[in-house]
């Protein structure tokens, strides 16, 4: 059952953060760049900082696909090849401040199955569970996409969930839909945020 993310926002224990891939490929000038997309680092960044300087769990979700994944135009996809395992494309924006305390989840590493949601095949799920969490803060690329794949199955599994406005980016192959995005993750009673207003 979906749970509404209504209350404070001061960040408390049952909170985790989630940064949605923040990875080269994704960024302006990769092969898959999203527009602005580097606008997110630093926000992304500092709320890294902040999660953990409570001792609040954070991960960091990365596409990392076989070179020959079936999302890619040569194997009928709709996308060009991006953030294939141990490449450069596929390593976290560089400007990322990741330490070894964040935890790393990979996704779409099978050859013939898509996982847009960071729950797709992955234990993402079993490891917010074991580690006590009830609130997922939600940032990162791209809103229409992964960010949306992965804020519909947290609800799904009755979390509730913050959506960072200023820590997301759209691709936008249609001019709105990183709006519709935006709405329908409302709709499905996500809570909408900037880093701002999370107290220090």
């Amino acid at each position: 059952m979906a749970v509404s993310a209504t209350g404070d926002l001061g960040l408390r224990a049952g909170d985790a953060l989630i940064v949605v891939d923040l990875q080269n490929d994704f960024l302006p000038g990769g092969s898959l760049g999203v527009p602005h997309g580097d606008e997110v680092v630093q926000v992304l960044g500092e709320c890294v900082r902040r999660f953990l300087a409570r001792g609040l769990p954070v991960l960091a979700t990365r596409d990392w696909h076989p070179v020959d994944h079936c999302s890619f135009r040569a194997q009928g996809g709709p996308w060009p090849p991006h953030c294939i395992a141990g490449t450069a494309g596929a390593e976290f924006a560089r400007d990322l401040w990741l330490p070894p305390a964040v935890g790393v989840v990979s996704k779409a590493t099978e050859r013939d199955r898509e996982a847009y949601s960071a729950f797709a095949g992955t234990d993402l799920a079993q490891r917010l569970r074991r580690a006590g969490c009830k609130r997922l803060f939600v940032g990162g690329l791209a809103t229409e996409y992964c960010v949306l794949s992965t804020v519909r199955d947290a609800i799904g599994e009755g979390l509730a969930v913050v959506v960072l406005l200023d820590a997301v980016r759209a691709v936008n192959v249609q001019e709105d839909d990183g709006a519709r995005a935006l709405a329908q993750m409302s709709a499905l009673g996500a809570r909408m945020a900037v880093f701002e207003e999370l107290p220090e």
